[in-house]
C-alpha cells in the first residue's frame, strides 16, 4: 500500500511506520519539521517526509495514495496550564482541519482515513462498560477536547472514515507506562484515589495491528474503541503490575494529594472509563495481548 502518516514521528507513529515499512508499504510522513536523524530500523527502506506547509501549498503532492493515518496531537502528559490546554486542543483540531481542507483540493485523495481520537468522550464510568454505541457524555477537559476533535474529523471527505478512540497504550519505552511503573520500582506502588476508576488500555503491538486492520477492513467505519477486551480498574491494574514486577501494591495515594500535585491533570488518573472494543471484535480482529497480565509481562521483560 501507499500510505500517508500524519504524526509518524511520535510514540505510536514511529512503531506504525516501522510496521508498514517492514511489510513493504510506501510511507510519506507529514510532520511540522523534517527530522535530521530518523528513528527507524536502518535495515528497512526509510519513509519520505513532507511538512504540513508543503502539503498545504501543493495538496496534489500526496494524491493517489491508498490511505491516511492521522496520529497528530500534543502530549497530554504535562501540567495543564492555560497555554498547554490550548496546544492540546489546537494540535488535534488544526491537524484534522488541515487534512480536510487539503483533501478537498486533491485530485485523488486517499479513500480511507484512520484518525486518532480519545476514549474520554464517553465520560466517567463506575462499573458501566462503554462500547461504540454508547452515548457520549464528556465530563472533563479531555472529554470536551475529544468532542471538538471529532467534530473536526467528521469534516474529512474520505470514502471511509475511522475515528479510533484510543486508551492507555502500553509499551516498554514511550507513552505513560514508564511513569506508571516507576512507583513500583521504588516499592511505592498502590491505588490512586478510590482505585475504582476504569483504566482502558491496549498493548502497542495491538494498537498498530488495529490501525492496519481498520485500514484494510471495509466494514470498519466510524467510531472504533482502541482498547483491549479486558477492562480493569486503577486498583486492578496496579495489583497486576505489582505481581508482574514482584513489588508490593500497598501505597494508597489519596485523591486530594493527586489534585494538589498535578492540578487539573489529576483527572487522568482519578477518573476513567471501562470500555469494550466491540466493533473490532465483531469484525474479527484478534488481539495478541487480550489480558493485562500477559501485556505487562511482555513489556516488563
Amino acid at each position: 500500500m501507499r500510505l500517508i502518516v500524519c504524526g509518524g514521528t511520535g510514540f505510536i507513529g514511529t512503531s506504525l511506520t516501522q510496521a508498514l515499512l517492514s511489510r513493504g508499504d510506501e510511507v510519506w510522513i507529514v510532520t511540522r519539521k523534517i527530522p535530521t536523524v530518523p528513528r527507524y530500523d536502518e535495515t528497512l527502506p526509510h519513509p519520505r517526509f513532507i511538512t504540513w506547509n508543503q502539503w498545504s501549498d501543493q495538496p496534489d503532492l500526496l494524491s493517489g495514495y491508498d490511505g491516511l493515518i492521522n496520529l497528530t496531537g500534543e502530549s497530554i502528559g504535562q501540567r495543564w496550564t492555560s497555554a498547554t490546554k490550548q496546544r492540546i486542543v489546537s494540535s488535534r483540531v488544526d491537524a484534522a482541519t488541515t487534512i480536510a481542507n487539503n483533501m478537498k483540493r486533491m485530485t485523488s485523495p486517499p479513500p480511507v482515513v484512520v484518525n486518532a481520537s480519545g476514549i474520554s468522550l464517553y465520560g466517567h464510568s463506575g462499573q458501566q462498560v462503554f462500547d461504540e454505541s454508547s452515548d457520549v457524555n464528556p465530563a472533563d477537559f479531555l472529554g470536551d477536547t475529544v468532542i471538538e476533535w471529532e467534530n473536526a474529523i467528521d469534516l474529512i471527505p474520505a470514502t471511509r472514515l475511522v475515528k479510533l478512540r484510543i486508551g492507555l497504550v502500553l509499551a516498554r519505552e514511550g507513552g505513560s507506562f514508564p511513569l506508571l511503573r516507576l512507583p513500583y520500582r521504588l516499592f511505592g506502588g498502590g491505588r490512586m484515589g478510590s482505585g475504582q476508576q476504569g483504566l482502558p488500555w491496549i498493548h502497542l503491538l495491538d494498537m498498530v495491528s488495529l490501525i492496519l486492520f481498520c485500514l484494510e477492513t471495509s466494514t470498519m467505519e466510524g467510531p472504533v474503541n482502541g482498547v483491549a477486551p479486558e477492562h480493569v480498574s486503577n486498583d486492578e491494574f496496579g495489583r497486576v503490575l505489582g505481581k508482574v514486577m514482584r513489588r508490593p501494591h500497598w501505597f494508597h495515594v489519596p485523591g486530594w494529594l493527586m489534585k494538589a500535585v498535578l492540578g487539573e491533570m489529576s483527572t487522568l488518573v482519578l477518573t476513567g472509563q471501562r470500555a469494550s472494543p466491540r466493533k473490532a471484535l465483531d469484525a474479527g480482529f484478534s488481539f495478541t495481548f487480550p489480558q493485562l497480565e500477559d501485556a505487562l509481562r511482555e513489556i516488563s521483560r
